[in-house]
């Protein structure tokens, strides 16, 4: 059984709960919109790998569109999401073939279940906007591939 932390949206900002709201995590999945210096401070908690978003800088090399990982047996995609314009959970599991989708862009924290395959977006993690309340979420897969999600206000 292992735990991901999964954080989007950060723009640049760490708010100091993240560090005690992914305590623990095996790895983390950014999807997007990093920001400067939030890899590093990010990788002080357990490994991390990113995707770059729509405000992250097109030559940000180290940033790829889209990252793909196997974890217990569960295949993750990991996208900003804003190639499907404002992606619904529905959209982003019809385009990609992974068990679970991790995405951002909306702002807005979702887990959404179709079958046994999951589309779920952390929310925001970084500035404030639109009337989301900051969060992250930590993603446990079980010894039988089941997924649970917890977020984790900020």
């Amino acid at each position: 059984m292992g735990v991901i932390g999964l954080i989007s949206d950060t723009h640049g900002l760490v708010r100091p709960k993240v560090f005690e709201a992914l305590k623990g995590v095996e790895l983390i999945l950014h999807a997007g919109d990093v920001g400067e210096g939030v890899l590093a401070e990010l990788s002080t908690i357990a490994p991390i790998l990113a995707v770059r978003g729509n405000t992250d800088p097109v030559d940000a090399k180290e940033l790829p569109q889209y990252q793909d990982v196997t974890r217990d047996g569960l295949r993750i995609r990991v996208t900003h999401g804003h190639e499907l314009g404002v992606p619904t959970p529905d959209e982003l599991l019809e385009k990609y073939d992974a068990d679970v989708v991790v995405y951002g862009h909306t702002h807005r924290k979702a887990a959404e279940q179709r079958g046994s395959r999951w589309a779920v977006n952390p929310g925001a993690a970084g500035q404030r906007r639109f009337d989301a309340r900051p969060s992250v979420a930590r993603m446990t897969i079980g010894k039988d591939r089941t997924v649970r999600i917890d977020f984790v206000e900020l």
